[in-house]
């Protein structure tokens, strides 16, 4: 097993949800954690719990990409794991989507994952280790009605992360896609804790371990590929 302590890990969307699920159970571990956001009050509030680093930031700015790296470099001297947790998604007809809302998913969803793994890669090829992990979505591998754009975004985020994992492994690069099905998280405006979900979704700390048993894995092997669902999903 690979043992995490003072690993440094760069975690977006991690205010809230899977993110902050994340953040919390890697520092458990004993990494180092960068905590990364658009709300500032929500990581500080993390920030407390994980002694980490804070930086509040927007994953589809390329300067806010490169200042995260170049922050966490320089606090921590070194930096061995990036997880993409950031994402957006809404879901409605195709002929009622504005094309807004197409450029804001695919800039948190697609650009943002581009951007940040852009910033790192350089420098993991360099030291000849390093790590990323994308929490993608089930739905990258099938499609579903008023699905069209957030699935759009999740099938090209796929292609990204499927091309740079053959870029990276000659030079000891492990990228690891992870498909979460139905979380009872924040997301498209909807709020954690429901009766119904509780029974019927994974919850983030499902995810959460899905990246620590990512992250664990020895060093000569890459878990490439990982899908989980709740047992109610059909798929």
């Amino acid at each position: 097993m690979t043992d995490l302590t003072n690993q440094v890990a760069i975690v977006t969307g991690a205010s809230r949800g899977i993110g902050r699920a994340i953040a919390l159970l890697l520092a458990l571990q004993g990494a180092k954690v960068v905590a990364v956001a658009r709300s500032a009050d929500e990581l500080e509030e993390l920030n407390a719990k994980t002694q980490g680093l804070a930086i509040p930031a927007d994953v589809a700015d390329e300067a806010d990409a490169d200042h995260i790296v170049t922050e966490t470099l320089s606090r921590f001297g070194r930096l061995d794991i990036l997880v993409c947790n950031a994402g957006v998604g809404s879901f409605n007809l195709l002929e009622n989507f504005e094309s807004a809302e197409w450029d804001r998913i695919f800039d948190v969803n697609v650009k943002g994952t581009f951007l940040m793994c852009k910033a790192v890669v350089p420098h993991f090829k360099a030291q000849g280790h390093g790590h990323v992990v994308a929490i993608a979505s089930d739905v990258a591998r099938r499609t579903f009605e008023h699905g069209t754009v957030y699935g759009a975004s999740k099938y090209a985020q796929d292609a990204l992360l499927g091309s740079l994992r053959k870029e990276v492994r000659p030079h000891g690069v492990k990228v690891s896609t992870i498909y979460p099905g139905l979380v009872d998280t924040y997301f498209n405006e909807s709020k954690p804790g429901g009766v119904e979900a509780e029974k019927t979704h994974l919850k983030p700390s499902d995810v959460a371990q899905a990246v620590r048993y990512v992250l664990e894995a020895p060093a000569h092997v890459v878990v490439d590929e990982l899908m989980l669902h709740p047992v109610t999903q059909e798929w």
